[in-house]
């Protein structure tokens, strides 16, 4: 497992961008100063010594030595230890709506924006627990098998799309079969059941898959994206809207009498996500009730630094860099490899 122990230095990187403005900037004003004395080309030729590139190049090296300098900071590790080790914790499934209905923009930036970002915050404070991942539509399937490596998590859910699925609908039911299946076999863990969605249930089952987890002692939690009022879903790319076959716009709205009914049928509890962090407080409450169980995780515990090897290459740049001149050298001027001289 490769790790940065102090990531934030990475941040550093963020100069990158900037020193390569000015540095164009730079240039063009030298450009600018040279053309106020003459043709550039005659110019060019009264300074035979002037390298074109040999600046360029020079400024590169010192731009990888100032993104190798922030990784060294960031202390690159390598894990070299996996050990097995057991901590009370409990096994959460995230079952999230990603049909086009929660593009909707009701509750900000948008509904599936809203709710990856709850989703990463009850990541964040997870500690000892175990999290898998579903998403649905139409159809249902596993983003991410449960697990307690919280950094893949948060890497698939970035990449969280409606494309995922081409078919569109709203199978709960389906998405919460899936979630009762994925769970390890493990007794006396407390297991539960997050649906994320705005209601909008397309297909039969729903109510019925709920009982079904409840019957397994897997509480069944919905969390409501959206307003009852609604909005209307906007089509990627455009500033227009979907619209039915009559060209009306189509105005989504949550259902949050199917977000209730599913959530008391699985023994659960119902919040909505508005544009408030109430929604998740009242979930993590929820979680912190269940019953806690030794959960067995492979974890790294001992890591190996990295950092002699960046700073090897940094030296070697700085050398190189140092060694290089901004002038042609004038020993190696009448030498032409590339070209032959008439």
């Amino acid at each position: 497992m490769f790790r940065f122990e102090d990531p934030t230095y990475l941040y550093l990187l963020l100069l990158l961008p900037a020193l390569v403005l000015f540095y164009l900037y730079s240039n063009y004003r030298k450009r600018k100063a040279i053309r106020k004395f003459g043709d550039p080309a005659l110019m060019a030729q009264l300074m035979p010594d002037v390298s074109k590139y040999r600046p360029d190049v020079k400024f590169g090296m010192l731009l990888v030595v100032i993104g190798l300098f922030s990784l060294l900071l960031a202390r690159p590790q390598f894990g070299s230890k996996l050990e097995t080790v057991k901590r009370q914790g409990v096994e959460v499934m995230i079952a999230l709506d990603i049909s086009n209905s929660m593009l909707a923009q009701d509750v900000k930036p948008s509904r599936l924006a809203k709710a990856k970002r709850l989703v990463a915050q009850l990541v964040d404070k997870m500690e000892n627990d175990k999290i898998g991942m579903i998403v649905f539509a139409g159809d249902a399937f596993t983003q991410l098998p449960i697990t307690s490596d919280y950094i893949s998590a948060k890497m698939f859910l970035e990449s969280i799309d409606p494309s995922l699925i081409s078919k569109q609908g709203t199978a709960i039911g389906e998405a919460v079969s899936l979630a009762t299946r994925s769970f390890t076999p493990q007794a006396g863990v407390g297991k539960a059941v997050i649906v994320i969605t705005d209601g909008e249930n397309h297909e039969s089952g729903a109510v019925e898959a709920a009982k079904a987890a409840a019957e397994k002692g897997i509480q069944i939690n919905v969390l409501g994206v959206g307003l009852p009022d609604g909005a209307p879903i906007p089509v990627p790319g455009t500033n227009d809207f979907r619209k039915d076959r009559s060209g009306n716009v189509i105005v989504t709205r949550l259902n949050e009498q199917m977000c209730r009914e599913i959530a008391q049928t699985g023994k659960g509890i119902y919040a909505r996500v508005d544009n408030t962090n109430n929604a998740q407080r009242a979930i993590s409450q929820s979680i912190n009730k269940l019953a806690k169980a030794d959960v067995e995780t492979q974890i790294y515990t001992e890591f190996n630094e990295q950092f002699q090897a960046v700073a090897w290459l940094i030296l070697i740049l700085l050398l190189a860099e140092m060694l290089i001149l901004e002038r042609k050298n004038p020993l190696f001027r009448n030498i032409h490899l590339f070209s032959s001289k008439k």
